[in-house]
């Protein structure tokens, strides 16, 4: 019986052993899921796909000059080689956690998560697409490729349309399983419809950026956004923040003499009656006046003038529109949708049309700032902007969504398609090209992990959709 005893006791005492090494695996985190569920990647997703917008912007709002360093030679402002391994890294841990939701939702028959999820892809697969060209992406997610092939700018753009359209069926889907948490989906609060209006309104953004190519058709673009937005409410933005909007904590970090958010020079001139005779009254909801009474922009390259706090130029405003606290990040919005239906109508030949999604645009957009009626009627009837079908030009719908999409990186998209002809847009101060930006360069880290398969390539070199 004592043997007996001794037996069981020793088995006992192994099995409690057992579990508490199992309970106290120092690599097991109780109070992490092994697989994240799915309503939990979409927070995370949302979140983060409007903040790539805002980190990606942060880039190129300075080669379309609506920002400038207040330091002379800025290397953003220069169209100096630098490393972007951040914005690069942000782009890719998104969409691996947008390639996880997708996979758990269609497992789980989860149609609408299908569907949100990829039209996040190619939001941040386009913006990838739109800096660097070809990128990982049909390798990019799969383990077992370790150094993952690059796929090439015209089809990466293709796979965007792809996700787009499968987004596009999958969300309206009338047999999804799950709903999406309204608390959870911090673009649009859980509603399949706006995710839809918001796909055609992407689609339509990337069908517009193939003017150079051949086959483009406006015709496809105005179709798309026939079903998009069309109204200020369908807009897909983020106004839930962790602490405060990126574009609000540089307004604060400027206020703290951490010099950050100075508009170009270019901006505010388009903007204060300097470039086109008339006065933007957006300006005051972006930015205050400097202590002359006035509105200074920063020269591009050259950097500030004065010492950088005693306001002798302009920069975001903690109370403007943008930058203010809870200021929304804007990922698509109904302006842009008008603008781009302007330029896609104006392009087939449609006048009426393209008129009238011009003023549409510029109207939502100054609703959307918060502009006084009075004074937004007019800027509208301003001759310099009220022109008449038949003095509407390219050159005017350009100008007039250049202002629209302050601060969003698919400015530099239309920039590169007008080669960059801006009234009085000049090359910046002490540029480190001859000509215009087109591209950025591959990070570094990116070279030296994955160096055989990364194209070799120069800032001047155009993406296939600019040539």
């Amino acid at each position: 019986m004592k043997r007996i005893h001794t037996i069981l006791y020793i088995v006992l005492f192994a099995v409690l052993i057992a579990g508490c090494k199992k309970q106290l695996d120092i690599n097991d985190n109780p109070n992490q899921a092994v697989i994240p569920p799915m309503n939990g990647l979409l927070a995370s997703t949302t979140y983060f796909t409007s903040y790539n917008v805002y980190r990606v912007s942060n880039i190129t709002s300075y080669f379309v000059q609506y920002l400038a360093s207040p330091n002379a030679n800025g290397a953003s402002d220069t169209y100096e080689v630098t490393d972007y391994t951040t914005t690069w890294k942000a782009l890719y841990d998104n969409m691996t956690d947008l390639h996880d939701l997708i996979a758990q939702a269609r497992t789980a028959g989860a149609d609408y998560h299908v569907g949100a999820a990829e039209v996040m892809m190619a939001i941040n697969l386009e913006m990838l697409n739109d800096m660097w060209g070809a990128v990982p992406y049909t390798q990019a997610f799969n383990t077992s490729f370790l150094q993952p092939a690059y796929t090439p700018d015209d089809s990466v753009y293709l796979q965007c349309i792809a996700l787009l359209d499968d987004g596009i069926a999958r969300l309206k889907s009338t047999s999804s399983k799950y709903e999406l948490d309204a608390t959870k989906d911090l673009i649009h609060s859980g509603k399949p419809a706006a995710w839809i209006k918001t796909a055609y309104t992407v689609k339509a953004r990337l069908l517009n950026h193939i003017t150079r190519k051949g086959n483009y058709d406006p015709a496809a673009v105005l179709a798309a956004l026939a079903n998009g937005y069309t109204d200020n409410a369908d807009d897909a933005q983020l106004v839930r923040f962790q602490s405060l909007s990126p574009w609000n904590q540089a307004a604060v970090n400027n206020v703290n003499n951490l010099l950050d958010g100075w508009l170009s020079a270019h901006f505010v001139d388009a903007l204060s009656g300097k470039t086109f005779g008339v006065f933007d009254p957006r300006l005051p909801l972006i930015t205050d006046t400097t202590r002359f009474g006035d509105y200074r922009g920063t020269v591009n390259g050259a950097g500030r003038v004065g010492s950088g706090t005693n306001k002798e130029e302009c920069y975001l405003s903690q109370k403007g529109f943008y930058s203010k606290p809870g200021a929304p990040l804007l990922l698509a919005t109904n302006a842009e949708a008008r603008f781009i239906q302007a330029e896609a109508a104006f392009r087939s030949g449609n006048k009426p049309l393209a008129y009238q999604a011009y003023i549409q645009g510029i109207t939502v957009n100054m609703n959307k700032l918060g502009v006084e009626t009075a004074k937004r009627d007019a800027y509208l009837t301003n001759p310099a902007v009220a022109v008449g079908e038949a003095g509407l030009t390219l050159a005017l719908i350009l100008k007039e969504k250049y202002v629209a999409q302050f601060l969003h990186p698919d400015t530099w998209n239309d920039a590169r398609r007008y080669d960059y002809q801006y009234k009085d847009f000049s090359m910046p101060v002490n540029a480190q090209l001859p000509t215009f930006i087109r591209r950025v360069a591959y990070p570094d880290s990116e070279k030296s992990r994955n160096g055989a398969n990364v194209p070799s390539v120069t800032l001047t070199d155009k993406v296939w959709w600019d040539k």
